[in-house]
This record gives C-alpha cells, structure tokens and sequence, in this order.
C-alpha cells in the first residue's frame, strides 16, 4: 500500500493523470523485489512487531535496496528511458515516508490489540522459585488443579486450555516435577521452559544433549579470526593515535613527578587479563616511592598521606590511568566504548571503568598502595582482545 500510494501520488502531481499509470508500473516493478528483501531482512519479523525502530528501518533498508536493485536492473536492460527519473525517485522518497508512518499506526494498532507485549506468555506456578515476568499471564497450578500427571485426560485437559492462547509458557516447579512438565510441554506444540536455578547459579548461555549426557554452555569461544585482526587494527589506530595526542601530556605529567619525588614515573601492577594470565599495566605513579606499602596492606584513603601533590592532582582527574594505552598498543587490553553506567569499585571483582580513560577499561580492587610495584591483585580478566 505504502508503495503504490506515494509512486501514484508522485505520478500525478508530475504528470497528472498520464502519470498515474506509469507510476504503476514502476511501484509494481518495485513491489516483489521489495517483498523478498523485505521478508529476508525481518521486515515483517515478530521483532519488527515489537519494535517500531527495528521494523522501520528494516523496511527501509528493503526499501533502499530495492530500489537500487530495480535502478541495476534498468540500466543494463536500457529501459531506463522509459521511465521518468524523477517519478521513480521521488516515488521512492514518498513511498518511503508513507511506509514509515504505516509502521507507526501499525505499532498503535498492534499495541492496542496485544498490549506492550506482542508475546503472550504464561507462567504457570507450580511450586518452584517465584518468576515475575512482566507482562505475562500467571497462574497457580494448585489454584486451578493443575497437575502434570501423564495419566489423567482431565489434568492434560486442563492444560491444554491454559495454554491454548499461549506462545511461550514457561514452569516453575520442584525438581522431581520437572520430566513430567517436559513431556507435556512436548506435546502441546509450544515453546516451553522449565526454571532450574543452576543455570542463572552458573551463568549458563544454553543447552544441548551431547555423548549421552546433557550440557549447560558456559562460556564462549574467542573472536573470529576475521574479528579478531579487525579488533586489533582497530585498538592500535585508536590507541595510537591518543598517545601521539597525548604526548605533550604525558611530558608534562612525567616532569611534574620527577621534579616532586624523583623516579620511578610508572607504577607498574599486575593483573590478570585475558586467558586468566597476568600481565603488567602501566600507571602514573601517584604516590611517594620512600613510602610505599610493598605488600599492598594498607588502602588508599581520601586523606592518604603516601599521594604525592601532583599525585592527588592525577588521580582526581584519572590522568594516573593515561598510560594504559601503552597496554592497549601491545595487546594486553583493549578499547571497549565508555558506558554511561559506571558502577564504583567495592571488592576485587568488580568490573570499574575509569573516568578518564575509556581507552581501556580494567578491574581492580580498592585503590591500595599504588606505588608498589610487586603488588598482585586478582581482579576480573580484562575483555579479550
């Protein structure tokens, strides 16, 4: 509709009625490439449904490349001059207006008949760990005899009804329950979940069956190769790039602390990074070298006394973090973008993004005695490169 509405509109304001049914044609040429880039890319996905930024610009994007396909396609057959140019482009600008608005009363619409979730879910509990899933429909087995028993017509019956409008339900129960809810859920062609607590207790990312025996996936592999060399050009552009910016700083900061408590500039720790190995990150040091704590006993404090002037100076600003491009440039970190969630840094598990340094995002404990050079900490891995 959005396609023949803006190429008959632009044909009849250009060419007026004459126009009309050369604008047909060309909306008609359009429609079935579009429709095949268009249920390809998720156009007409449940997720473009539940987005209307992710329907409409899928749509668009159909919309784009069709219309580049059908440019492609009259200009090497040399039918192009057939058509009006200008009735073909700007039908597609109209048409492309027209669809995106289409996508905004489709949302309403859809909203209005489904509700903010266009899913309809059901939580059946059936003594289990409390679910609340916003937006879903909640039942209580007991309430409504609800029982997975495999030999009774009745108690199916009566699931079946619960879960006749249902396209996800999901089964809060015991563990000695959960075979008997898995073999109904079999049966009743439905994308069903059991809760099981060792998942979210593991942190698992999915399941499968394999040698006999059933695995939970905890963990993922590295980057693609492809990914890999791509994310490496990228953090040595990036990091280099900010060093040579920053030379002129890093000068600056280097005088300021020989000139106050002499030598050493850096203050080297290590970490453990990616593999669960330990590397070296790089500092400026911050505080006096005559008192530093060398076992790393005793945590920094607002009013320390070991923080040097220039110290206190690099450390409220994070300038002291500014060396961790070096880190970046040999492939012990890597740049990851600043997020506007920065959670403080309480134990040496928690992940701490720097305020001045989103070059490289590290974890840490508590600041202590940062001037020591032989301090190890186990702080959560750095993000693999």
């Amino acid at each position: 509709m959005a396609l023949f509405a803006g190429f008959l509109l632009i044909g009849y304001l250009y060419l007026g009625r004459d126009g009309i049914a050369q604008a047909g044609v060309l909306a008609q040429l359009l429609l079935p490439v579009f429709l095949t880039v268009a249920l390809y890319n998720g156009s007409y996905s449940l997720s473009a449904l539940m987005s209307t930024r992710n329907g409409g610009v899928r749509a668009l994007a159909a919309l784009g490349i069709s219309a580049a396909a059908v440019v492609f396609i009259a200009f090497y057959t040399k039918s192009s001059g057939e058509f009006s140019r200008l009735v073909f482009t700007a039908g597609v600008f109209a048409s492309a207006l027209i669809l995106g608005w289409m996508r905004l009363q489709m949302r309403a619409f859809v909203r209005w008949r489904c509700g903010e979730n266009v899913v309809s879910e059901v939580v059946i509990d059936d003594g289990g760990p409390l679910l609340d899933l916003p937006g879903a429909r909640h039942f209580d087995a007991a309430t409504l005899g609800l029982s997975p028993s495999l030999t009774d017509p009745q108690a199916l019956h009566r699931i079946g009804s619960v879960l006749a409008s249902a396209d996800r339900v999901i089964i809060s129960c015991p563990p000695e329950r959960r075979a008997a809810w898995a073999i109904i859920l079999k049966g009743a062609s439905i994308e069903g979940e059991l809760v099981d607590q060792a998942v979210s207790d593991l942190g698992a990312l999915g399941a499968r069956i394999g040698y006999g025996q059933g695995l939970l996936k905890v963990s993922v592999g590295p980057l693609g190769l492809r990914a890999r060399v791509m994310k490496r050009l990228f953090d040595i552009a990036v990091a280099g790039a900010a060093a040579i910016v920053l030379m002129p700083l890093f000068l600056i900061v280097t005088l300021a602390i020989l000139i106050e408590d002499g030598s050493p500039v850096l203050f080297v720790q290590r970490r453990v990074g990616r593999g669960n190995r330990f590397f070296d990150m790089y500092k400026f040091r911050s505080m006096s070298d005559a008192l530093s704590d060398s076992d790393g006993k005793v945590s920094a404090s607002r009013e320390d006394k070991r923080i040097t002037r220039v110290g206190a100076v690099i450390r409220r600003t994070s300038i002291d973090e500014l060396p961790q491009i070096f880190n970046v440039l040999k492939g012990d970190m890597s740049n990851l973008p600043r997020s506007s969630s920065r959670p403080r840094c309480s134990s040496a598990m928690t992940v701490h993004p720097t305020p001045a340094n989103s070059l490289a995002i590290s974890c840490r404990k508590p600041r202590a005695s940062l001037n020591s050079r032989n301090v190890t900490s186990t702080p959560t891995p750095v993000r693999p490169v």
